[in-house]
């Protein structure tokens, strides 16, 4: 009986665990949507405004006082307000003191002041202790509960303790909380907001300049000069066949540049016979950036895709089928099946299909939610060996052959950067059976 009644009280809640309150300075749109997301976590929340009179926009269970009140039944305060109105906090010092008060706040531009803004109310409030956190997360994610692109919450501060009061609340939130360091980083977390795709900037110039450059190559090939010279007018091309053209090279390029930041590294580690000295800067922020170089060469290798799909439905190749064959029709002459042009056909788009399907598979394991999956030799089998074999199958689809001319570029035009990924794939390998150090510094995942 006793053993059963040992366990009916084990699965008894544990009253002890009550959590504790939580004032909130400030009832605007962010401070009523965190507030609500506190109540609905167990949290109690306490208001605190310059009208105590509660409205309907107020969260239900929650209490409104003034900012004195509010902030002595409180030890943790979210100072959900803008900069410019923290002045009214320096009357408060007294009660703040030893409080831990939590910064949210966001400016209109980068590096707007001198300092960040939980920096400033450090300095108004020196007896406070700040703690930066919440300004990465908007009032309408924690409001309509749609938090999967805003998860993690940056957090920073000089106390300790204090940040681990802080980042317990976020986990209470079910959000992630990540360590900054010092209330230095302060500054840095308040420009998050305010950048748009950082990291993509450079992949993404790189790719524009590299596409107008091909684009206008073949345009000045396949219709300004066949106009001039030969008085045909090829002017439609521009639609499907040179993206068609310049997709399939962008692909082969931006893959090959992925993996080529780490052959850099491998030989400067072997060069300076240390791993443990920091990259030149170009190279760093080159390594940095190879998932969205990638996922960019994934996303042309998928529109030439869509481009050679769409192919037999143009007018000009139903109109060069009907010429060939009224062509046979009038010379009363009809070509022969050649089993040898039919295997090269074939095997060219079998080859180029796998390699699109090697390639799909090498950036959906890519995500994160993917590669957290799966161990460090799966990873590394999938990210750096499979891709060795589907270079040279990729590039079937780039090499031309005399009987597929519409796919014509190396034979036509001479690209040389086609053959990078093969050239490529081959000192990956030299340089893995020679380094001696980690093979890690070729992966193109981040982790």
């Amino acid at each position: 009986m006793n053993k059963n009644s040992s366990n009916i009280m084990a699965l008894a809640p544990n009253t002890s665990n009550k959590r504790e309150t939580v004032c909130i300075f400030g009832t605007g749109d962010f401070g009523r949507a965190l507030g609500h997301k506190m109540i609905q976590s167990g949290y109690p929340v306490v208001y605190g405004s310059r009208s105590t009179q509660i409205s309907n926009l107020i969260p239900k269970d929650a209490e409104v006082l003034s900012h004195a009140e509010a902030a002595q039944k409180a030890a943790i305060i979210i100072i959900a307000i803008q900069r410019q109105h923290y002045n009214f906090l320096i009357p408060l010092a007294e009660i703040l003191h030893g409080k831990v008060l939590v910064d949210i706040s966001n400016n209109l531009k980068l590096n707007q002041y001198p300092e960040s803004n939980a920096e400033y109310l450090a300095q108004l409030l020196p007896g406070s202790r700040v703690v930066k956190a919440f300004n990465t997360v908007s009032a309408w994610a924690l409001q309509s509960g749609t938090l999967d692109a805003s998860r993690q919450v940056f957090v920073c501060g000089d106390d300790v303790e204090a940040k681990q009061m802080v980042m317990n609340i976020v986990r209470a939130l079910s959000l992630t909380p990540l360590d900054k360091g010092s209330l230095l980083a302060a500054q840095e977390i308040e420009n998050y907001p305010l950048q748009l795709f950082p990291i993509w900037k450079f992949p993404i110039f790189l790719s524009l300049g590299l596409t107008a450059f091909f684009f206008f190559y073949c345009l000045a090939l396949d219709v300004i000069y066949t106009y001039i010279y030969e008085r045909n007018n090829f002017s439609f091309f521009i639609a499907i066949t040179i993206p068609n053209r310049v997709c399939p090279v962008m692909a082969l390029i931006l893959l090959a540049l992925v993996y080529l930041p780490g052959i850099f590294a491998a030989i400067i580690q072997l060069y300076r016979g240390t791993k443990y000295r920091r990259f030149p800067d170009w190279l760093d922020k080159w390594m940095l950036c190879r998932k969205q170089l990638g996922l960019i060469a994934l996303a042309f290798a998928s529109l030439h895709v869509v481009f050679t799909l769409v192919t037999p439905m143009r007018a000009f190749v139903s109109w060069r089928t009907s010429k060939g064959i009224i062509s046979q029709v009038l010379n009363n002459k009809t070509e022969p099946l050649s089993n040898t042009n039919a295997w090269i056909s074939d095997s060219y788009l079998a080859l180029g299909i796998l390699g699109f399907f090697l390639f799909v598979l090498l950036g959906i394991t890519s995500l994160p939610s993917v590669s957290n999956n799966v161990n460090w030799r799966e990873f590394r089998f999938v990210q750096v060996k499979r891709p060795l074999l589907k270079k040279p199958s990729s590039n079937k689809t780039f090499f031309p052959y005399k009987q597929c001319p519409w796919v014509g570029l190396l034979e036509t035009y001479g690209f040389p950067p086609l053959v990078s990924p093969n050239v490529i794939s081959a000192l990956s390998t030299t340089v893995k059976k020679t380094s001696t150090w980690p093979y890690s510094c070729i992966n193109p995942q981040l982790l």
